[in-house]
């Protein structure tokens, strides 16, 4: 007895659609008559949308069906088809190389567009005053050095990071920038975080007392 595997069997090219959908279309190349065939193709059309009961209706999904008939044979298939007939390098184009900017960042934590602004008013400041633009982009690369690190960066931190996102000379006065003081306020959350933690404070006999523990933790405290 002979035995027939799968894996002795014709590749699917669809395999959605099962073996026997398969054969359908690998009979209908037998078929010498143009005009028989082009009914028979219609009438396994119509075998390939009862799997799909709900769509069968819609234009775009008859076409659908006709491209996945002559991917089946291969684009073997000549019938009277109600669409243009794909071809093998329709359906197989490569996609277009997407081109990636190549743009280098001088300080990758501060982002790209910071350090466009930094450029921009670098350009500017040649032509007017713009130490008040520079002086609020040094405010807001120190607030977001608190929130990242929890602590205020050196003003001179600041001032030789911008000159080094600038690449070039900035025709400005940066001592205001060294003497900024931070204006950085932390969040509602924040400040109730840091009063709700316990504070030590010392106690008559010297010892230090946790404000807000319980009185068991106050008691192991003095023994």
């Amino acid at each position: 007895m002979r035995k027939n595997y799968n894996f002795t069997r014709r590749k699917l090219y669809l395999p959605e659609y099962g073996r026997h959908i398969h054969e359908m279309v690998d009979s209908l190349l037998e078929i010498e008559d143009r005009h028989e065939r082009t009914r028979q193709a219609k009438a396994v059309i119509a075998v390939m949308g009862n799997l799909n009961p709900t769509l069968r209706d819609t234009e775009d999904f008859k076409h659908k069906l006709w491209d996945h008939l002559f991917i089946m044979s291969d684009f073997r298939l000549d019938v009277d088809s109600p669409y243009s007939q794909p071809s093998r390098q329709d359906l197989t184009l490569t996609p277009q190389k997407l081109h990636y900017p190549q743009s280098r960042v001088a300080l990758k934590h501060y982002g790209k567009y910071l350090q466009q602004f930094v450029v921009k008013i670098a350009k500017e400041s040649k032509e007017r005053n713009a130490t008040h633009e520079m002086v609020n982009i040094a405010r807001y690369m120190r607030t977001k050095g608190y929130e990242y690190n929890n602590e205020h960066p050196n003003n001179e931190a600041i001032v030789r990071d911008i000159r080094v996102m600038a690449g070039e000379d900035i025709a400005m006065d940066m001592s205001a920038i060294t003497h900024m003081r931070s204006e950085y306020r932390p969040s509602g959350g924040q400040r109730m975080m840091k009063r709700g933690k316990p504070q030590a404070q010392k106690h008559h006999n010297g010892r230090k007392v946790v404000k807000g523990a319980r009185p068991q933790q106050r008691h192991n405290q003095h023994k």
